[in-house]
Protein backbone atom coordinates (compact mmCIF):
# COMPACT_ATOMS: atom_id res chain seq x y z
CA UNK A 1 0.00 0.00 0.00
CA UNK A 2 1.52 3.33 -1.17
CA UNK A 3 1.26 5.70 1.93
CA UNK A 4 4.56 7.71 1.64
CA UNK A 5 3.47 11.29 1.55
CA UNK A 6 -0.27 10.76 2.57
CA UNK A 7 -1.32 12.60 5.58
CA UNK A 8 -1.87 10.97 9.03
CA UNK A 9 -4.85 10.99 11.56
CA UNK A 10 -5.00 13.47 14.26
CA UNK A 11 -7.59 10.94 15.86
CA UNK A 12 -4.89 8.97 17.48
CA UNK A 13 -4.36 8.45 21.32
CA UNK A 14 -1.40 6.53 22.17
CA UNK A 15 -1.22 4.59 25.32
CA UNK A 16 1.69 2.34 24.35
CA UNK A 17 4.27 4.82 27.08
CA UNK A 18 2.56 3.84 29.86
CA UNK A 19 2.05 0.41 29.07
CA UNK A 20 -1.61 0.75 28.76
CA UNK A 21 -4.07 1.41 31.57
CA UNK A 22 -5.65 -0.34 33.87
CA UNK A 23 -5.32 -3.27 36.27
CA UNK A 24 -3.52 -6.17 34.87
CA UNK A 25 -5.41 -8.84 32.88
CA UNK A 26 -5.27 -12.46 31.57
CA UNK A 27 -5.93 -13.70 28.36
CA UNK A 28 -9.13 -14.07 27.14
CA UNK A 29 -10.21 -17.41 25.96
CA UNK A 30 -12.94 -17.55 23.53
CA UNK A 31 -15.32 -18.36 26.59
CA UNK A 32 -14.09 -14.60 27.95
CA UNK A 33 -14.69 -13.18 24.78
CA UNK A 34 -18.55 -14.51 23.69
CA UNK A 35 -19.36 -13.01 27.45
CA UNK A 36 -18.35 -9.76 26.87
CA UNK A 37 -20.08 -9.78 23.85
CA UNK A 38 -23.25 -10.87 25.23
CA UNK A 39 -23.03 -7.60 28.01
CA UNK A 40 -21.33 -4.79 25.67
CA UNK A 41 -21.01 -6.61 22.15
CA UNK A 42 -17.31 -6.12 22.20
CA UNK A 43 -15.97 -6.86 18.21
CA UNK A 44 -13.31 -7.84 17.58
CA UNK A 45 -10.85 -10.74 16.00
CA UNK A 46 -10.37 -13.09 18.95
CA UNK A 47 -6.84 -14.96 18.44
CA UNK A 48 -6.58 -15.78 22.07
CA UNK A 49 -6.20 -19.73 21.22
CA UNK A 50 -3.27 -19.65 19.34
CA UNK A 51 -1.74 -17.23 21.72
CA UNK A 52 -2.37 -19.29 24.73
CA UNK A 53 1.02 -20.04 26.33
CA UNK A 54 2.91 -17.59 24.37
CA UNK A 55 5.14 -15.05 26.17
CA UNK A 56 3.59 -11.53 26.73
CA UNK A 57 5.62 -8.47 27.08
CA UNK A 58 5.11 -6.60 31.04
CA UNK A 59 4.12 -3.25 30.43
CA UNK A 60 6.17 -0.91 32.58
CA UNK A 61 5.30 2.95 33.93
CA UNK A 62 6.85 4.73 31.22
CA UNK A 63 8.93 3.68 28.22
CA UNK A 64 10.30 5.05 24.84
CA UNK A 65 8.56 3.73 21.77
CA UNK A 66 11.24 1.29 19.74
CA UNK A 67 11.55 2.17 16.30
CA UNK A 68 9.69 -0.62 14.88
CA UNK A 69 6.42 0.55 17.81
CA UNK A 70 7.21 4.11 16.03
CA UNK A 71 6.89 2.70 12.80
CA UNK A 72 3.47 1.05 12.95
CA UNK A 73 2.21 3.63 15.13
CA UNK A 74 2.83 6.18 11.54
CA UNK A 75 1.37 3.57 9.55
CA UNK A 76 -2.13 3.07 11.46
CA UNK A 77 -2.43 7.05 11.64
CA UNK A 78 -1.85 6.64 7.82
CA UNK A 79 -4.26 4.60 7.08
CA UNK A 80 -6.88 5.58 9.64
CA UNK A 81 -6.60 9.03 7.63
CA UNK A 82 -7.86 6.91 4.59
CA UNK A 83 -10.56 5.27 6.20
CA UNK A 84 -11.42 9.07 7.32
CA UNK A 85 -11.48 10.11 3.80
CA UNK A 86 -13.41 7.81 2.17
CA UNK A 87 -16.19 7.44 4.99
CA UNK A 88 -16.68 11.30 4.41
CA UNK A 89 -17.09 10.96 1.15
CA UNK A 90 -19.00 7.89 1.13
CA UNK A 91 -21.86 8.63 3.84
CA UNK A 92 -23.15 11.48 2.40
CA UNK A 93 -23.03 10.19 -0.85
CA UNK A 94 -25.24 7.17 -0.10
CA UNK A 95 -26.56 7.19 3.24
CA UNK A 96 -27.57 10.64 3.00
CA UNK A 97 -25.39 12.15 6.96
CA UNK A 98 -21.89 13.22 7.63
CA UNK A 99 -19.77 10.66 9.09
CA UNK A 100 -17.93 11.24 12.37
CA UNK A 101 -14.71 9.93 12.60
CA UNK A 102 -14.13 7.17 15.61
CA UNK A 103 -10.42 7.69 17.83
CA UNK A 104 -8.10 5.03 17.49
CA UNK A 105 -6.48 4.19 20.59
CA UNK A 106 -3.06 2.09 20.20
CA UNK A 107 -2.05 0.16 23.47
CA UNK A 108 0.92 -2.28 24.79
CA UNK A 109 0.36 -5.52 26.46
CA UNK A 110 -3.02 -4.24 27.75
CA UNK A 111 -5.72 -1.50 28.34
CA UNK A 112 -8.89 -1.08 29.62
CA UNK A 113 -12.04 0.59 27.86
CA UNK A 114 -15.81 1.12 28.47
CA UNK A 115 -16.74 -2.35 26.96
CA UNK A 116 -14.06 -4.33 29.45
CA UNK A 117 -10.67 -4.70 29.49
CA UNK A 118 -8.54 -6.37 26.87
CA UNK A 119 -4.85 -8.14 26.50
CA UNK A 120 -2.76 -8.22 23.42
CA UNK A 121 -3.77 -11.17 22.73
CA UNK A 122 -7.53 -10.46 22.05
CA UNK A 123 -6.45 -8.72 19.26
CA UNK A 124 -8.12 -5.38 17.88
CA UNK A 125 -11.34 -4.09 18.71
CA UNK A 126 -13.70 -1.61 18.35
CA UNK A 127 -16.06 -0.30 21.54
CA UNK A 128 -19.55 1.16 20.80
CA UNK A 129 -20.05 2.91 24.25
CA UNK A 130 -16.66 4.94 23.91
CA UNK A 131 -16.76 5.12 19.82
CA UNK A 132 -13.40 3.80 19.87
CA UNK A 133 -10.91 1.04 17.93
CA UNK A 134 -8.42 -0.28 20.25
CA UNK A 135 -5.22 -1.68 19.06
CA UNK A 136 -2.09 -3.29 20.03
CA UNK A 137 0.48 -2.93 17.53
CA UNK A 138 2.22 -5.88 18.42
CA UNK A 139 -1.04 -8.00 16.62
CA UNK A 140 0.73 -7.21 13.10
CA UNK A 141 3.36 -9.39 13.96
CA UNK A 142 0.98 -12.12 15.17
CA UNK A 143 -0.89 -11.74 11.99
CA UNK A 144 2.06 -11.91 10.04
CA UNK A 145 4.03 -14.71 11.82
CA UNK A 146 1.64 -16.87 13.91
CA UNK A 147 -1.49 -16.24 11.28
CA UNK A 148 0.02 -16.25 7.69
CA UNK A 149 -1.21 -13.41 7.21
CA UNK A 150 1.91 -11.09 6.11
CA UNK A 151 1.94 -7.83 3.99
CA UNK A 152 0.96 -4.48 4.63
CA UNK A 153 -2.45 -4.24 3.06
CA UNK A 154 -3.12 -7.16 5.40
CA UNK A 155 -3.08 -5.06 8.02
CA UNK A 156 -4.28 -2.47 6.72
CA UNK A 157 -7.69 -4.43 6.45
CA UNK A 158 -7.59 -5.54 10.63
CA UNK A 159 -7.47 -1.63 11.08
CA UNK A 160 -10.24 -1.02 8.33
CA UNK A 161 -12.70 -3.98 9.83
CA UNK A 162 -12.43 -2.10 13.21
CA UNK A 163 -13.13 0.75 12.00
CA UNK A 164 -16.28 -0.79 9.75
CA UNK A 165 -17.86 -1.51 13.28
CA UNK A 166 -17.74 2.34 13.88
CA UNK A 167 -19.62 2.79 10.67
CA UNK A 168 -22.09 0.50 11.79
CA UNK A 169 -22.35 2.01 15.30
CA UNK A 170 -22.89 5.48 13.09
CA UNK A 171 -25.78 3.33 10.95
CA UNK A 172 -27.31 2.17 14.38
CA UNK A 173 -26.73 -1.21 13.60
CA UNK A 174 -24.55 -1.86 16.80
CA UNK A 175 -27.39 -1.71 18.91
CA UNK A 176 -29.88 -3.06 17.13
CA UNK A 177 -28.35 -6.70 17.04
CA UNK A 178 -27.02 -5.87 20.72
CA UNK A 179 -30.61 -5.42 21.58
CA UNK A 180 -31.64 -8.99 19.48
CA UNK A 181 -28.70 -10.54 21.32
CA UNK A 182 -29.98 -9.84 24.62
CA UNK A 183 -33.65 -11.72 23.36
CA UNK A 184 -31.98 -14.63 21.74
CA UNK A 185 -29.91 -17.84 23.21
CA UNK A 186 -26.17 -18.14 23.06
CA UNK A 187 -26.15 -19.93 19.75
CA UNK A 188 -28.80 -17.53 18.21
CA UNK A 189 -26.95 -14.58 20.18
CA UNK A 190 -23.39 -15.97 17.96
CA UNK A 191 -25.73 -16.07 14.50
CA UNK A 192 -25.93 -12.15 14.60
CA UNK A 193 -22.68 -11.70 15.56
CA UNK A 194 -21.11 -13.67 12.89
CA UNK A 195 -23.50 -11.45 9.83
CA UNK A 196 -22.26 -8.21 12.09
CA UNK A 197 -18.64 -9.16 11.60
CA UNK A 198 -19.09 -10.01 7.79
CA UNK A 199 -21.15 -7.33 7.09
CA UNK A 200 -17.87 -5.49 8.76
CA UNK A 201 -15.52 -7.32 6.25
CA UNK A 202 -18.36 -6.17 3.74
CA UNK A 203 -17.48 -2.59 5.04
CA UNK A 204 -13.91 -3.02 4.90
CA UNK A 205 -13.99 -3.91 0.54
CA UNK A 206 -16.25 -1.30 0.50
CA UNK A 207 -12.89 1.05 1.36
CA UNK A 208 -10.52 -0.79 -0.56
CA UNK A 209 -12.16 0.18 -3.42
CA UNK A 210 -12.16 3.47 -3.43
CA UNK A 211 -8.16 3.38 -1.92
CA UNK A 212 -7.52 0.79 -4.59
CA UNK A 213 -5.43 3.94 -6.33
CA UNK A 214 -3.08 3.64 -3.59
CA UNK A 215 -2.52 -0.31 -3.97
CA UNK A 216 0.06 -2.11 -5.22
CA UNK A 217 -0.09 -5.40 -6.89
CA UNK A 218 -1.09 -8.24 -4.52
CA UNK A 219 -2.42 -5.84 -2.02
CA UNK A 220 -6.08 -7.38 -2.39
CA UNK A 221 -4.97 -10.74 -2.38
CA UNK A 222 -2.85 -10.14 1.42
CA UNK A 223 -6.63 -8.55 2.80
CA UNK A 224 -8.42 -11.96 1.03
CA UNK A 225 -5.79 -14.14 2.53
CA UNK A 226 -5.70 -12.33 6.33
CA UNK A 227 -10.27 -12.85 6.06
CA UNK A 228 -9.27 -16.38 5.15
CA UNK A 229 -6.92 -16.65 8.12
CA UNK A 230 -8.62 -15.71 10.58
CA UNK A 231 -12.05 -17.38 9.89
CA UNK A 232 -13.65 -19.16 12.85
CA UNK A 233 -12.57 -22.32 11.02
CA UNK A 234 -9.22 -22.33 10.52
CA UNK A 235 -8.51 -20.38 14.53
CA UNK A 236 -10.47 -23.31 15.65
CA UNK A 237 -8.32 -26.09 13.38
CA UNK A 238 -5.04 -24.23 14.25
CA UNK A 239 -5.97 -23.93 18.22
CA UNK A 240 -6.02 -27.78 17.65
CA UNK A 241 -9.66 -28.15 17.70
CA UNK A 242 -12.14 -30.09 15.64
CA UNK A 243 -14.70 -26.16 14.51
CA UNK A 244 -17.72 -26.09 16.28
CA UNK A 245 -20.12 -23.63 13.91
CA UNK A 246 -22.48 -22.96 16.64
CA UNK A 247 -19.62 -21.42 19.02
CA UNK A 248 -18.71 -19.18 15.56
CA UNK A 249 -18.75 -15.29 16.14
CA UNK A 250 -16.84 -13.81 12.82
CA UNK A 251 -17.49 -16.63 10.38
CA UNK A 252 -15.71 -19.46 8.28
CA UNK A 253 -12.78 -18.54 6.23
CA UNK A 254 -14.57 -18.79 3.33
CA UNK A 255 -17.41 -16.20 4.63
CA UNK A 256 -14.98 -13.78 5.39
CA UNK A 257 -12.93 -13.52 2.09
CA UNK A 258 -16.05 -13.72 0.10
CA UNK A 259 -17.80 -10.77 1.79
CA UNK A 260 -14.47 -8.49 1.94
CA UNK A 261 -14.75 -9.33 -2.07
CA UNK A 262 -18.47 -8.40 -1.98
CA UNK A 263 -17.98 -4.86 -0.68
CA UNK A 264 -14.78 -4.40 -2.96
CA UNK A 265 -16.34 -5.40 -6.14
CA UNK A 266 -19.68 -3.10 -5.57
CA UNK A 267 -18.16 -0.22 -3.53
CA UNK A 268 -21.59 0.55 -2.21
CA UNK A 269 -23.10 0.21 1.49
CA UNK A 270 -26.29 -1.51 0.23
CA UNK A 271 -24.34 -4.83 -0.89
CA UNK A 272 -23.14 -5.28 3.04
CA UNK A 273 -26.63 -6.22 3.98
CA UNK A 274 -25.96 -9.85 5.40
CA UNK A 275 -28.96 -9.28 7.59
CA UNK A 276 -31.22 -10.01 5.09
CA UNK A 277 -29.91 -12.91 3.14
CA UNK A 278 -29.94 -16.47 3.23
CA UNK A 279 -26.41 -17.05 1.75
CA UNK A 280 -23.91 -15.99 4.44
Amino acid sequence: MRLRGTRKSSNIEDRRRSGGRGGAIGGLGIGGVLFVLAIGYFTGIDVTPLLNGAPQSQPSQTRELTPQEAQAGDFVASVLATTEDVWSQVFPQQVGENYDAPTLVLFSHQTSSPCGGASGATGPFYCPADEKAYLDTAFFATLAQRLGAKGDFAAAYVIAHEVAHHVQNELGILGQVNEARQRSSQTAANALTVRLELQADCLSGVWATYVDGLLDPGDIEEALNAARQIGDDTLQRNAGRVPQPHTFTHGTSEQRARWFATGYESGNIASCDTFNTDRL
